[in-house]
């Protein structure tokens, strides 16, 4: 397959799927009743595109660490993604970051390429669930659809990201584990796409993190929905915020965008950002490496928790990067003046 089909696969497979999640997420901006509808199945076509799109190989990202993912014994139903060879991160430490899925499924594999880049970068990635797509999954395995007038079946949990953090800095400290001494228990950060960035939101309030990036997503603005686990959230939860945080939204055709823009509104008493790219609620999640979003939400970790100065100039300063940049409209608050050089923003 050549690069530009492998591509335009991706892609398409990303727009396939993109009704089930949107799906989920229209859901729960609907009245608590009545319940809404299972999601329409799959068409052929779109069930053809995302197999192919599963054939794709795992990129290495493109930082200075190739990736990989694995499941883990010690952490079960969690994909962890990694440099491949942590010999050679020499004295770099690793930053954490627990992603949640999006629709809180527990494919941990359904961002692989966006995740994967992320980890070239020196980060320890944990995403809530298994490998359930892409080369190395598993023949699917049958489920009962959702019936009418039923919730939709919790997959996964804010809990799991927690639990991801309390693994990684446990095994910090584990003589004999390959992470032993290897990460830095201050660079520590949430992330999660739609029902996963309500998620993040949800165990925000852990004094471990030290940053939040939030894609597609946005706590509803009409109350809280109890039919799907993930989406009971209402702003109130905003307050768990006590670190800077980022939304990475998809323009005004994201169906979290409204949610998202209200969020950034009413967050008080931290440094606050928002990045509008005109792509809708898919995001470029599945695009080579996780295109334009994975980029910026790079550049966002190295400077929160990292404080490279580099980094930072994209976000901070009049004269930012992405101020500048006219595929991106982006706004922020409470933000320090940008760092000169080296150290904590």
């Amino acid at each position: 397959m050549t690069p530009r089909k492998a591509t335009r696969f991706a892609w398409h497979a990303s727009l396939a799927a993109l009704p089930l999640l949107a799906e989920v997420y229209a859901a729960a901006q609907q009245p608590a009743q009545p319940l809404a509808p299972p999601p329409p199945a799959l068409s052929e076509a779109a069930q053809r595109q995302i197999a192919e799109n599963n054939k794709l190989p795992d990129p290495p990202g493109t930082g200075r660490f190739a990736a990989m993912k694995e499941e883990v014994a010690s952490l079960p139903k969690h994909v962890v993604y990694r440099p491949a060879n942590l010999a050679a991160l020499g004295g770099q430490k690793l930053g954490v970051v627990a992603w949640g899925n999006g629709g809180c499924s527990d494919d941990g594999a359904s961002s692989r390429f966006h995740l994967l880049e992320v980890a070239s970068h020196g980060y320890l990635v944990i995403a809530s669930g298994r490998i359930l797509s892409g080369p190395s999954a598993p023949p699917a395995e049958p489920r009962p659809p959702a019936q009418p007038g039923q919730p939709l079946p919790a997959r996964t949990v804010a809990a799991d990201l927690t639990a991801a953090l309390d693994w990684a800095l446990a095994e910090n400290q584990r003589s004999g584990s390959p992470y032993f001494g290897r990460i830095d228990p201050k660079q520590v950060a949430l992330s999660g796409w739609s029902c996963g960035g309500l998620q993040a939101l949800a165990v925000a309030n852990d004094p471990r993190v030290k940053t939040v990036v939030m894609h597609n997503t946005g706590v509803l603005n009409e109350g809280p929905n109890t039919t799907i686990p993930g989406m009971d959230l209402t702003k109130a939860a905003l307050a768990n915020f006590h670190a800077p945080v980022i939304y990475i939204l998809g323009g005004p055709q994201d169906i979290a965008y409204k949610n998202g823009m209200d969020d950034f509104e009413r967050i008080v008493g931290v440094p606050v950002a928002v990045a509008n790219l005109p792509v809708g609620h898919g995001g470029t999640f599945q695009e080579p490496n996780g295109g334009a979003a994975a980029s910026v939400a790079v550049s966002w970790l190295d400077w929160r928790l990292r404080g490279d100065a580099t980094a930072g100039r994209r976000f901070a300063g009049e004269d930012c990067g992405l101020c500048r940049d006219a595929k991106w409209t982006y706004q922020r608050r409470n933000f320090a003046p940008p760092p000169v050089s080296g150290g904590s923003p």
